[in-house]
């Protein structure tokens, strides 16, 4: 985050030194105003730039055995941009490579979950899919009691997923 704030001030100072040239190679003819909304369009569009690509920097940065399962895109009300392009703001990405498979029924498997988050911490939580059933179970009390299957249909993007890799 410190980075990302340094990377939008370099931005903005940047580009006022363009204008600033702009300025100065025009023989001084354009308005002296046009240097700070220069700066203020350069850290925008840094800031801009950073929250798209955050994306596809955590993605690519994944160890091998994580697949992204799902990416949840939100338009947000104080991002009106994101109403035109929308932007990931979340994502779901599965542990295959230590997928545990049920002794007792072949198709049913533990998996492990990691949800990401623009600036929020990284949340694991393990589920159990039905690969031939099309059931998930996501986590209940933790109590031990037996879990609740959902039927989530072979749509449901953490189910196909795992699934697709088994």
């Amino acid at each position: 985050m410190f980075l990302e704030l340094i990377a939008v001030i370099v931005a903005g100072i940047a580009g006022a030194g363009v204008m600033m040239l702009v300025s100065k190679i025009s023989g001084g003819q354009l308005p002296r105003w046009l240097v700070p909304v220069a700066a203020g369009c350069a850290m925008l569009a840094a800031a801009i730039s950073s929250e798209y690509g955050w994306y596809g920097r955590i993605s690519e940065a994944l160890p091998d055995g994580l697949v992204v399962a799902d990416r949840i895109n939100e338009p947000s009300w104080y991002r009106p941009w994101t109403y035109v392009v929308p932007m990931t703001q979340r994502f779901v990405a599965v542990d295959i490579d230590n997928l545990q498979q049920n002794t007792e029924r072949n198709s049913v498997f533990l998996a492990d979950l990691y949800f990401f988050g623009r600036w929020r911490p990284v949340q694991s939580v393990e589920v159990m899919v039905d690969c031939a059933e099309n059931l998930r179970a996501d986590p209940t009390f933790g109590d031990g009691s037996p879990p609740v299957w959902r039927d989530v249909g072979p749509a449901d993007p953490i189910l196909s997923a795992i699934c697709r890799q088994v």
